[in-house]
């Protein structure tokens, strides 16, 4: 009957990059499971790739902030009887309010959704792709992992920082095993991320149309990268040259430059 055609699970999956990553799988003829906190446009989404592209797409809401989301979400799938392939760990969101100002069941969810979610996935999930001798884990960092932290998003740059080095790390341990894991570094992307944060007329007014990238184009250059095993990618050559900058420059300096970009946005 031959193999079975693979499946992506992709959380974060109802808007923005996730959905960008959703579409640029389905067109790779890659099933998928679709999880998100909103049934409503992750189904949307679902019956339109299937539609378009033959694909079973299945959806499980499921909300990774919530302790022991994600051991939930592994067996809601295994008793459906199906089985991963890959992982794309692209749940996040970001608090622009300032450290002192955001209440901190925000700071533990964002830890929950975009640290300790991934890490646990990964953990659960990449034991049966090494198994089987192939896999992919994609896991949706930031520019700003690659930059100092900014003040009024004070965790959100730490966090994806987090997520590169332990992206590379599992990049390191699972060669030639036949599973690819990558990091994918984007900066500004047309998505819903910054009207969720209220920053979207700022960051719109700060920042020429040149630095925004779309976010199928994201989605393209970040599986081609891990499909070539590549432990981290950057879309966009604007945003390389910021991210050599980041860790060429002193702190003295580089903090200047991120403490700027924070007041443009009048969060300071």
């Amino acid at each position: 009957m031959g193999e079975p055609r693979r499946t992506i699970l992709i959380t974060g999956a109802s808007a923005g990059i996730g959905a960008a990553l959703a579409r640029e799988c389905a067109a790779r003829g890659y099933d998928l499971i679709l999880t998100a906190r909103r049934e409503g446009p992750l189904t949307a989404l679902a019956e339109d790739l299937t539609a378009r592209y033959g694909v079973v797409a299945s959806v499980i809401t499921a909300d990774l902030a919530e302790a022991g989301a994600p051991a939930a979400l592994v067996e809601a799938i295994a008793a459906r009887g199906l089985r991963i392939d890959g992982l794309i760990n692209n749940a996040g969101f970001s608090r622009t309010t300032g450290f002192l100002s955001t209440d901190p069941a925000d700071h533990a969810a964002m830890i929950r959704v975009m640290l300790t979610a991934p890490v646990e996935l990964s953990r659960l999930l990449l034991p049966s792709m090494v198994a089987r001798g192939w896999g992919r884990v994609l896991n949706v960092a930031s520019l700003a992992g690659q930059m100092p932290a900014t003040g009024g998003d004070t965790l959100y740059g730490p966090i994806k920082s987090f997520l590169i080095k332990a992206s590379q790390g599992l990049w390191l341990e699972t060669q030639g095993t036949g599973v690819h894991v990558t990091a994918l570094c984007p900066g500004y992307t047309y998505t819903e991320f910054h009207d969720v944060n209220g920053s979207r007329e700022q960051v719109s007014n700060a920042y020429p149309k040149w630095m925004w990238m779309d976010a199928d184009r994201v989605a393209r250059i970040g599986w081609d990268a891990v499909e070539a095993n590549r432990p981290r990618v950057t879309p966009g050559v604007a945003n390389n040259v910021l991210a050599a900058l980041g860790g060429m420059l002193p702190d003295s300096l580089a903090l200047k430059m991120v403490g700027g970009h924070a007041k443009r946005l009048d969060r300071l």
